[in-house]
């Protein structure tokens, strides 16, 4: 008997909570701050204000040919907005969805004088300046500020890896002979390299220019550029 009466009072508090709890929970859910602690909040906040990309550093210092055969130097896109990949012409791999990328992000900020792109080859012994200007040709690239650019092998390969820190490589038993990242550098008009942060709070530094959600967010990234 007495337990019985235990177990009816134990129900009678569990309703009562009920009652009054459920209705709260419900809202919390509707309203999405269920799933949002005090430091998912901070981190939202950061996220959601988008005025200001993370600044990298300035862009190591270079000085190339590009395919009108006319030297090329950092200083020279000061004032500019701009994206940089290293590729090269011959890469059977993901060069190609590569220039189907930066040919969208063309697309996009055409005929804007602040902008340009800029890809440096890692077979500069192939790519010489005509041939990058046939490559150019084939892509279909109308923009005056996209530079292809070649030099001496060993001053890119250190400006790729030891520079940006994107990795480039030769290997003979992949196809193309050459290893490289897929990833676009965003660089703002003072020379410095400019990122996003993750969902975690922490600076991207590069853009995927092999997905879809990576070329999205670098045409983002570049208007707030463009707008500084």
């Amino acid at each position: 008997m007495f337990k019985n009466k235990s177990y009816i009072g134990i129900s009678f508090v569990i309703l009562i909570f009920g009652i009054y709890a459920v209705p709260k929970i419900i809202d919390r859910i509707q309203d999405g701050s269920i799933v949002k602690g005090a430091r998912l909040d901070n981190v939202s906040n950061e996220e959601t204000k988008g005025d200001k990309l993370v600044l990298i550093g300035p862009v190591p210092k270079f000085d190339l040919t590009n395919q009108d055969n006319q030297k090329v130097t950092n200083e020279a896109y000061k004032g500019k907005v701009y994206v940089l990949e290293f590729f090269f012409t011959k890469c059977p791999s993901i060069c190609p969805k590569m220039n189907v990328s930066m040919l969208e992000i063309e697309n996009k900020f055409f005929g804007n004088p602040n902008f340009g792109i800029i890809s440096i080859t890692i077979d500069p012994e192939h790519d010489t300046p005509k041939v990058l200007k046939e490559h150019a040709a084939e892509l279909g690239v109308r923009s005056s500020s996209w530079n292809f650019l070649t030099g001496d092998k060993a001053a890119i390969f250190d400006l790729s890896n030891k520079g940006f820190n994107l990795y480039a490589g030769e290997n003979d038993k992949v196809n193309g002979g050459f290893e490289h990242s897929g990833l676009f550098a965003l660089v703002d008009k003072e020379g410095n390299i400019r990122c996003r942060k993750d969902d975690f709070g922490n600076p991207i530094l590069y853009y995927d220019g092999l997905d879809k959600k990576g070329v999205r967010e670098i045409q983002q990234d570049i208007t707030i550029l463009l707008a500084e």
